[in-house]
């Protein structure tokens, strides 16, 4: 039996119910150029619990698909992001 695959990276989207996305970087080289180029793919994963935020660093995993998206699940919350301040109309005057 082959390992699940493991993910570190960044909730981008929280707007849906007990779904978050999560933007992941990885490093590639140019096949024909030899630069080292960033890539980034989102993955659609499973939060129960709602917790993970915009902006926190989360750990995913592989799992069986639980919708027709989704194939991830989150483990943890790894780091939490910082808060703003969001000012309302009220404040501003």
């Amino acid at each position: 039996m082959g390992k699940r695959k493991l993910f570190t990276g960044v909730v981008v989207s929280d707007k849906m119910m007990k779904t978050v996305i999560v933007k992941i970087m990885h490093l590639s080289k140019h096949p024909k150029y030899g630069r080292i180029m960033k890539r980034y793919n989102k993955f659609k994963a499973h939060d129960e619990s709602n917790n993970a935020k915009v902006g926190d660093t989360v750990k995913i995993e592989e799992t069986r698909p639980i919708s027709k998206d989704k194939r991830f699940r989150v483990l943890e919350i790894v780091k939490k992001a910082k808060m703003l301040h969001v000012e309302s109309k009220d404040e501003v005057k």
